[in-house]
């Protein structure tokens, strides 16, 4: 059978239990087949909470998106989907473009101060 163009054999999950250990994580994604590498995220704010699982077979990836969304893990509701690298470089372009914002009004704030502060002198 023809498989929708999305699905693909790397796994990207949300909602993890901050304290889960990448055996954990193993024991539950194994149970649909051959895993091939699991990333956990780090402490930091953007990727706690979240993992990356690679199986070996694109159908063990697919049992388990079928399976495993909105399984409860620790209390929490996990959201598996395929990783799709487009959207996740648009999300890290916006990202870049908003600090950039953020440090232009910076200077034009300190810029502004100076003017300021130049007059009042």
């Amino acid at each position: 059978s023809r498989l929708p163009p999305e699905v693909n054999r790397i796994l990207y999950v949300r909602n993890l239990p901050f304290k889960i250990s990448p055996e954990e994580l193993y024991e539950i994604f194994g149970k649909y087949g051959a895993v091939y590498q699991i990333r956990l995220g780090d402490r930091s704010k953007d990727t706690r909470g979240t993992a990356f699982v690679v199986y070996e077979d694109i159908y063990d990836a697919k049992r388990a998106v079928d399976h495993l969304s909105g399984f409860n893990v620790g209390g929490r509701y996990l959201v598996v989907m395929y990783y799709q690298p487009a959207k996740f470089e648009r999300r890290a372009d916006a990202e870049e473009k908003k600090k950039e914002l953020e440090e232009l009004r910076r200077q034009v704030a300190l810029k502004k101060a100076q003017i300021a502060a130049r007059g009042e002198s």
